[in-house]
């Protein structure tokens, strides 16, 4: 830190060309980023779902099996001639489309299409790539839909891709939406905070780089591997709250180096130094005394606020390393699992907070010896709220007052937080699909209207593959063939199966007219039967959609006709791939649990030398996030105070990638106050060697600071509760309310009464560690 500390002082304009030059080359990367991410459950590469879509392209010939579903409202209705032709010239360019290979249109009668009796709505399908493609594709036949669009013809689009993209759209749109609102409201509380402008504006320059460069890192990631979308929302998040939360406590300690003159103090050491024949810029780079006594006042001035910009990296700055640290531990805790998007976010996370981290301890600091005094101008507000160097006498007779009644603390405090998480006990997690947007969007408010005409199954499909074990199908097998299709016919739930043994009844139940069924038996068919007849197709189409919640019931049910029939089969199809995904998402969540635990364990181990004290923040922390999760399962999942929060009442899952990325990113942010408490509590332990009295000063010192840091950082994860993509909603929903009771009651109330019971054992270390620890000093 002595290096880097005379490194950023010493040259302060080079350290901010080259983070001008680093955001300035970052912002195309960046604003490409956002377009690059995918939404969704992705596809794993060895699961029954994936294995069955290759045999589909392998062995069916079928590469474009992804549907997009066009809704068309007709006035005059296709029952007229006027309508019919409007309609007819959609479908024909509809065709024409790039990337398009294959419609279906409602007259066709074919086995995936439908219509009203009175003409007034049909249902339209068009078939597009699968993976590659897709996306692109997608945007064509979506600026078609807009040329197409008319007073006689109405037309929506919906469909699987068309949900995967709306969550990429908006999610984007949302995030600059988010930091757009929550930007004025900071820059406000800023001003309290500090009371001047100068001041004000430091920590959101820290934040605004940081995600710059970070962004444009994350476009590089997408160039290798998969990267979700909420990437952008974590990075985000954390370049703001974090950023800002180390500014904040960077900006207060210069100020208050200044303040105190802690630049003449070092002066006068240097000195000192000198006349014992040592450098005076070992340190800093500050001017010897000979130099100074000739130099302008303004080189004078320049010489103190290098100094206070040495000593607030020296101090501040090992602080906002350290917190970092827990965070950057929390985010790598995404990389273990073998899951390529989790591991994006991840790497994401962590150069998120690396960036903010390096940006706080290099480019503050050279912009601190630039400014000097002018920091604190123009002071609009005499009183800055987080000001003054000594502690607040408020927060003090708080503190005492809660060591006064430790018992009281702790056990209300933790039942408080027990209360809140009972309800993710019940939490469930999968890709909500449509339901994961909000109402008004397009590909949600579609598929409302395809379920009315009864063709929502046809986006929850279930493919069978029964595998002959490399025998050909011979007609001897034809009857065990019809009875297995005959019995998964016969579920309940089951609208329509397609195989060679279609019925009209199955037509019908698969979005298609009953009238031409015979025309459709040869398609059929041939979908049924792979190219060497080694290998049989079942689709099984639901009455309606199914929702997350609803699929591993309708799975178990076809699952145990499927045993029953003494074939070997693969099931897949959309809402098994979800299921995969899901579980493949979850299941990593012990891994980066028991990861994220050790992690955080050692590094507190070493910052405090004991054992208590890493175990205390360890349960602490997961008391925090267990109590935020429980509240989100309460908001997003079970609909309580939902329409009050902006949040559809109908979601009734999590998106699986939430628990595990809520766990990271509160688990890692939530160590920040604790670093910044238990620093002080040590530093004044050491020099009172009073635990009581060390738990009172420091909340006294510490409180203010961490209360204007919390309020910030809630209004960063508030503003993305107001957005339309339910997953960003809800991480924001789950940070806010960590934010606000991690600084409250558990820092405030839960922690030092903690610290009061356990008195001298808070800083035990075996003496046999104690010696093998490497030393650490955090001050702030």
């Amino acid at each position: 830190m002595h290096f880097l500390a005379r490194v950023v002082t010493r040259h302060p304009w080079a350290t901010l060309l080259v983070w001008a030059l680093a955001a300035l080359l970052s912002i195309p990367f960046a604003a490409r980023a956002p377009g690059a991410l995918s939404a969704g459950p992705s596809t794993l590469t060895d699961t029954e779902s994936a294995r069955v879509t290759r045999i589909l392209k392998d062995e069916f010939g079928e590469a474009d099996t992804n549907t997009v579903l066009l809704l068309t409202r007709s006035s005059p209705s296709l029952n007229t001639p006027q309508g019919q032709a409007a309609y007819d010239a959609f479908v024909s360019g509809l065709e024409k489309v790039p990337g398009v290979t294959r419609v279906v249109s409602a007259q066709a009668g074919g086995a995936l299409s439908t219509r009203t009796a009175d003409g007034t709505q049909a249902l339209t399908l068009a078939q597009i790539p699968l993976l590659e493609g897709a996306t692109e594709t997608l945007s064509r036949v979506r600026a078609y839909v807009k040329t197409a669009d008319s007073a006689a013809l109405d037309i929506r689009v919906t469909g699987g891709q068309a949900i995967a993209d709306d969550f990429t759209q908006y999610a984007e749109s949302d995030t600059k939406r988010s930091e757009f609102a929550a930007l004025p409201l900071i820059a406000l509380l800023l001003v309290v905070v500090f009371g001047a402008l100068v001041a004000t504006g430091l920590p959101l320059v820290v934040g605004v780089l940081s995600i710059t460069v970070a962004m444009a890192g994350l476009y590089g990631l997408t160039r290798v591997t998969e990267v979700s979308t909420f990437a952008q929302s974590v990075i985000t998040m954390l370049g703001l709250g974090a950023g800002i939360d180390y500014a904040l406590l960077m900006v207060n300690r210069f100020r208050e180096e200044l303040k105190t003159g802690v630049g003449v103090a070092d002066r006068a050491e240097r000195v000192s130094d000198s006349r014992r024949g040592r450098s005076a810029d070992d340190d800093g780079g500050v001017p010897s005394s000979s130099e100074r006594s000739a130099a302008p006042t303004t080189a004078a001035a320049r010489a103190d606020s290098a100094a206070a910009a040495s000593r607030t990296v020296l101090t501040a700055g090992r602080s906002v390393l350290f917190s970092g640290s827990t965070v950057a531990i929390a985010m790598a805790g995404l990389i273990v699992p073998p899951v390529d998007v989790i591991r994006s976010l991840g790497i994401g996370g962590v150069l998120a907070v690396l960036l903010t981290v390096l940006a706080s301890v290099t480019a503050l600091p050279a912009l601190f010896t630039v400014l000097g005094e002018r920091v604190n101008s123009p002071r609009v507000l005499k009183i800055g709220w987080a000001q003054g160097g000594g502690a607040s006498e408020g927060w003090t007779a708080f503190a005492r007052r809660v060591t006064a009644r430790p018992w009281l603390g702790l056990i209300g405090g933790a039942a408080t937080l027990l209360l809140l998480a009972i309800p993710a006990f019940g939490m469930r997690t999968g890709y909500a699909g449509a339901w994961g947007l909000t109402p008004g969007l397009e590909s949600r408010d579609a598929l409302a209207d395809v379920r009315t005409l009864g063709a929502g199954g046809l986006l929850s499909q279930f493919e069978v593959i029964l595998d002959l074990h490399g025998q050909r199908y011979t007609p001897s097998q034809r009857a065990t063939f019809q009875t297995t299709v005959g019995d998964l016919r016969a579920l309940p739930g089951v609208k329509g199966v397609l195989s060679p043994f279609v019925t009209r009844e199955d037509l019908a139940g698969a979005g298609g007219s009953s009238s031409d069924g015979i025309a459709a038996l040869s398609t059929l068919t041939r979908r049924s039967f792979s190219a060497d007849r080694t290998y049989l197709r079942v689709t099984v189409v639901p009455d309606d959609t199914l929702k997350a919640e609803q699929i591993p019931a309708f799975e178990e049910r076809l699952r145990g006709v499927l045993d029953a029939s003494g074939y070997r089969y693969l099931l897949g199809g959309a809402p098994i791939g979800g299921q995969e995904w899901s579980r493949a998402i979850t299941g990593t969540l012990p891994t980066v649990i028991a990861a994220v635990f050790i992690g955080t364990f050692l590094l507190l181990m070493v910052a405090f030398r004991s054992l208590l004290i890493p175990l205390k923040s360890i349960l602490m922390n997961a008391l925090t996030v267990g109590a935020a999760v429980g509240v989100v399962t309460l908001v997003v999942q079970d609909g309580f105070l939902a329409r009050v929060l902006g949040f559809p009442q109908d979601v009734g899952v999590l998106d699986a990638t939430l628990p595990v990325l809520l766990f990271a990113v509160m688990f890692g942010l939530s160590m920040d106050y604790e670093i910044f408490l238990l620093s002080r509590v040590q530093e004044e332990y050491l020099k009172r060697r009073d635990n009581d009295e060390a738990i009172v000063q420091a909340v006294g010192h510490t409180a203010r600071i961490i209360t204007s840091a919390a309020v910030i950082m809630f209004i960063v994860f508030a503003a993305f509760i107001f957005g339309r993509v339910v997953a960003s909603m809800s991480i924001g929903l789950g940070l806010a309310v960590a934010v606000i009771l991690d600084a409250t009651l558990v820092r405030l109330i839960l922690v030092p009464s903690f610290l009061k019971l356990a008195g001298k054992w808070n800083w035990w270390l075996p003496a046999w560690m104690d010696r093998r620890l490497p030393h650490v000093q955090l001050e702030h």
